[in-house]
């Protein structure tokens, strides 16, 4: 285990004005598993696989990961003997990452190459149940998650697999960071909260820690990016309505929001080709069938 301290001094991002920002207008399509009205898009490779998962959690309808094959093409894939699987990273060979929970309750990572699934758990975690999530995958091997303390605080890291090693992440002021993506320049994308309870982005690239704010929101969190350091993820605005952005050199795209989701959409991964995939719409996980969440891809 090693440990990487971040400044923020030096490398918070100064925010370009709107009229400075480029605009690339998207094509928007609706993706739902065929049996569900719970269906989450969060990662996309560059052949256009994603990883995503179907159900809301609750008793009698777990979440399901799988991969998807556009334009309707399903593959399940659930870690062996779990009682709920995500899938959210995805490389260009297909292997995935993410997190499942067993049948005490505790979040485990797990990483999938060809058709063998390892778990990935930090070996220092203290939450009870223990909490571990991957959420991003590169061509190395390379996955970005956290963990949680015994404060149920969540601590960002970089797993280096197979070697085990994992960097975890020291934010000053901050009380969690997650590390949601990771490139294949070694990149990375996040979000932490500080003392007041306020959510921050971030892209830390080669060293450079930058803060990512979207102009006027309450609140930023990255949730990917792909190789050309293009980020993507969702802000609140001030009448507390959830828009995805994309970050692109500097500059902030938004709202770019489903149509069938304005104000509630979530952008969670973006490849090569900026083709994006997330979900739009309530999401709440109870009542079973109160609502629903409906996956996305936008085409630019």
């Amino acid at each position: 285990m090693k440990k990487l301290t971040l400044s923020l001094g030096l490398a918070a991002l100064v925010c370009l004005p709107m009229s400075a920002m480029a605009q690339v207008t998207y094509t928007f399509q609706t993706v739902n598993f065929s049996t569900d009205i719970f269906t989450q898009l969060l990662g996309i490779n560059n052949f256009g696989v994603i990883a995503g998962y179907h159900g809301s959690g609750l008793t009698g309808h777990p979440n399901q990961g799988f991969r998807l094959d556009l334009p309707n093409s399903f593959t399940k894939e659930n870690f062996p003997g779990a009682a709920q699987t995500q899938v959210i990273g995805i490389n260009n060979a297909s292997n995935t990452a993410g997190f499942y929970i067993d049948s005490k309750g505790a979040n485990h990572g797990f990483l999938k190459v060809g058709s063998s699934f390892k778990s990935v758990d930090f070996p220092a975690t203290t939450s009870v149940p223990k909490v571990n999530q991957l959420l991003g995958l590169n061509a190395q091997g390379q996955s970005a998650g956290f963990y949680n303390d015994s404060a149920n605080n969540s601590h960002g890291y970089i797993n280096a697999s197979p070697s085990g090693v994992f960097l975890v992440f020291t934010i000053p002021g901050a009380t969690s960071a997650t590390a949601t993506g990771v490139n294949e320049s070694g990149q990375v994308s996040g979000f932490y909260t500080d003392k007041a309870g306020v959510m921050h982005g971030f892209l830390l690239n080669q060293g450079l820690f930058k803060i990512l704010n979207f102009p006027g929101a309450t609140a930023t969190q990255a949730f990917g990016l792909n190789n050309q350091g293009q980020v993507v993820g969702s802000y609140t605005d001030s009448a507390a309505m959830t828009h995805g952005f994309i970050w692109t050199n500097g500059h902030f795209q938004g709202p770019v929001d489903d149509p069938s989701g304005v104000g509630a959409t979530i952008i969670n991964g973006i490849n090569d080709g900026a083709v994006i995939v997330g979900f739009y719409g309530m999401c709440v996980s109870a009542p079973v069938g109160a609502t629903t969440c409906d996956g996305f891809v936008g085409t630019p």
